[in-house]
């Protein structure tokens, strides 16, 4: 993604698909997360409860793509 991409930390709480989420962000906001290209190449698999590192656009900030699961 871009330099001017805003990093923040959630929590996955729903699934709607194996590529689309809701994910709960620090401040309480819900917002929807993608996957990220090599998550999928590489299978990497997310479930409700997992932590999860977003980079958000500033330009539309109801979605993001999440880049790394702890």
């Amino acid at each position: 993604m871009a330099k001017d991409a805003i990093k923040m930390t959630g929590k996955v709480v729903k699934l709607h698909s194996m590529a689309e989420f809701d994910v709960e962000l620090e401040n309480g906001i819900i917002i929807k997360g993608l996957i990220s290209g090599k998550m999928r190449k590489f299978n990497i698999r997310i479930l409700p409860g997992d932590r999860v590192d977003l980079e958000i656009s500033p330009y539309d900030l109801t979605k993001g793509r999440i880049t790394y699961r702890h």
